[in-house]
Formats: C-alpha cells, structure tokens, sequence
C-alpha cells in the first residue's frame, strides 16, 4: 500500500514536470502582448528539461515501466528541445555554398581586450573568405574609414544608420557583400534604437532579399546582469531575490513586448515578398524559445536548428548565456552547416556563421 502510493506521489510529480516543460516549451507560440506572464519562461526550459531528466535514474531503480513517463514527455517535448539544442553532425559543406555571417560587432569597440577590434574583425571576415556579411552595430566614430576598409575584400557595402526622434544616430546595420547591393528597403516599426533592412542583392542573375535586424535591446543595465548572475549563482538572499526577480522580469517583458511588434513587422514584409529568395538574420535579442525568434521562423528554415549543434550560445557576457543570434532561410536555400564561432571574442557577440546553397524552390 505504501509503495503504490509511493508510485503514484512520484508519478504525478513527474507527469507536472512534463507539464511544465510542455508549458515553458511552447510559450514561444505566445506572444507577450496578449500573454505577458508566458514570455520568458523559454529561459527556463533548460531547467524543466533537466527536472523530467531527473526521473528517469529513479524509474531505472524503482520501476522500468513508469520509465515510459520521463520518455512520453520528451517525446511530446522534442520540438522544443530540438530548437533550443539541435545535435546535428559536423558536416562539410559542399564547394559552391555562399558562407554568410551575421555578427554584432559591438561598434567595434573591442571586448575588454581591444582598444579598437575593426582590424581583429575585418581579418577575421577575410580569413573566413565571407560572401556576404550583415553586422548590427555598423558604426564607430571612423564609420566612413571602416567603409574604405571593407572595400578592400568586399566590393559593395552599406550602412543604414538608424535615428532616434532628435534626429541623433544611436545605431547602423550594415552589409558587407561579394554581390552587387540593387537597392534597399528601411521595414518601418517604431523604435529609438534597434532597426530592421532589407538589402535586395543581385546573386547569380537572382534577386535576393537578405534582411539585417537588430531587434529591442534586453533593457538590463550591467548592474541588473550582475544581480541576475547573483541569483543563478545563489549568492543573494531569498527577500533580495524575489524583488530583483520581480524587477528584472519586469524589464524582459517590457522588451519582449516591443520586439513583438518589430518581429511581426518583419514577418509581414517577408510574407508580402515571399516571391523572393529571403534571407532573415540578426541580434534578435531573444532565446531560441521565444515569440521573436518563432514568429521570425514561421515559413522560414532556421539555419542552426537544421544544421547546427548544441546550444550555440552567442552571447558572451557574463550571466546572460544564451543563443540571441539568429539566421532563417526560405526554401530557396539549403543550410548545410551553420555554428556560433565562440574563438572570436572581439565583441559581446560571437559571429554566427551558415554555409548556404542555392536551390530551386519545392
């Protein structure tokens, strides 16, 4: 009698960790607008996966049917977790594929080891022999400079600076390409610092849109990162922590909701372009799990969970350790492999790098 009920206490507490990994899973279907509570549980679905994990040693010892609970549960949860750590093998892309980065360049600022990392950069796009790089944060107070210098491997560049309502730029986005830039197209959302271009690129005769975005910014300041760091760590006190987790998720939400509204925007130009071969990448400033990087998905392939591995964490500074890079392709494309280059630390981003061939259209 007591084992049964032993059985069923474990049970039911295994079927609610399935429960809350399903929930956390799929909040990314939610947007923040109209579900506020739901957007930044995706943060947490490494620690929902890890408590379903946790049963499975204890049904291995106690009972070997009941294992079927832990395995149903991934099972319905697989999607999610392939989104968020895909395991592909590291393969080699064929010859003819464009290699295609997209990096926050942090205004080539250097990180804590650069006084200027434009040169570390600018070598490092050369020694990757790049067709076509997008950088968020495309600016420096030499940004004409850096332009000459691009030019010297890549024969058509832009930078498009993004104002605030002052009229003061706070931002760029730029491309740097080995194709002819036709034209481009500014995808009009309100924001005072972050942006979103559509370059129209001549590749092999054809048309290619190629979208640069640099969503809403996380709205933490370095001391909010600092006590978010704290309180992974345990290092502060459980009254502190509820008002600094109150706050902070205050603030992620506060940016979720606004990166609703730019992400949909961009969504809607590509979906009112779909004619094209599209190329949507950038600091999306959100999770794998998350409405941004869902909505921007929807009728996309995702370049690192089709061909990437792991968790491909992008960005680098301390406590915040999450993949915010992102890269989608539409079916004119075939992503064959697609990383996180963690050995280039000149900025708060590592580079994501995708080896893409052009395909007909299914």
């Amino acid at each position: 009698m007591v084992k049964k009920f032993l059985f069923s206490l474990i049970s039911g507490a295994n079927i609610a960790s399935i429960i809350l990994m399903l929930i956390v899973g799929y909040s990314d279907h939610l947007s923040p607008e109209r579900f506020p509570l739901f957007a930044c549980l995706g943060m947490a679905l490494p620690i929902a996966i890890l408590a379903n994990l946790l049963f499975i040693p204890l049904w291995v010892v106690l009972s070997w049917r009941r294992l079927l609970i832990p395995v149903i549960g991934f099972i319905l949860a697989f999607p999610a977790i392939r989104v968020y750590v895909p395991l592909h093998g590291n393969t080699t892309p064929p010859d003819d594929c464009m290699r295609i980065v997209s990096y926050n360049v942090c205004g080539y600022g250097g990180n804590y080891k650069y006084e200027h990392a434009f040169d570390t950069i600018f070598n490092y796009l050369k020694a990757q022999q790049t067709d076509i790089v997008c950088v968020q944060e495309d600016m420096s107070s030499k940004w004409l400079d850096t332009h000459k210098r691009y030019s010297e491997y890549f024969p058509y560049n832009d930078t498009t600076r993004i104002n605030n309502p002052n009229n003061i730029t706070l931002n760029c986005v730029g491309i740097h390409s080995r194709y002819p830039i036709l034209f481009k197209e500014v995808i009009p959302y309100e924001s005072e610092n972050n942006g979103s271009v559509a370059y129209y690129l001549n590749i092999d005769g054809d048309t290619v849109i190629v979208i640069n975005s640099h969503l809403e910014h996380i709205h933490l300041s370095l001391d909010d990162r600092d006590r978010y760091s704290e309180m992974i760590e345990g290092d502060m006190e459980r009254d502190t922590m509820e008002t600094q987790t109150r706050s902070i998720v205050k603030k992620l939400t506060l940016a979720m909701k606004i990166r609703a509204k730019e992400v949909e925007a961009v969504h809607q130009y590509i979906e009112d372009h779909s004619q094209y071969p599209i190329i949507s990448c950038g600091d999306f400033n959100d999770t794998p799990i998350s409405y941004a990087r869902h909505t921007m998905a929807r009728g996309l392939t995702d370049c690192f969970v089709e061909s990437g591995l792991g968790f491909g964490i992008s960005f680098n500074r301390k406590g915040f350790s999450f993949r915010i890079d992102h890269m989608m392709c539409s079916d004119h494309f075939k992503p064959y492999k697609c990383i996180i280059d963690d050995s280039m630390d000149a900025s708060d981003h590592y580079p994501l790098v995708c080896w893409l061939k052009k395909e007909q259209k299914k």
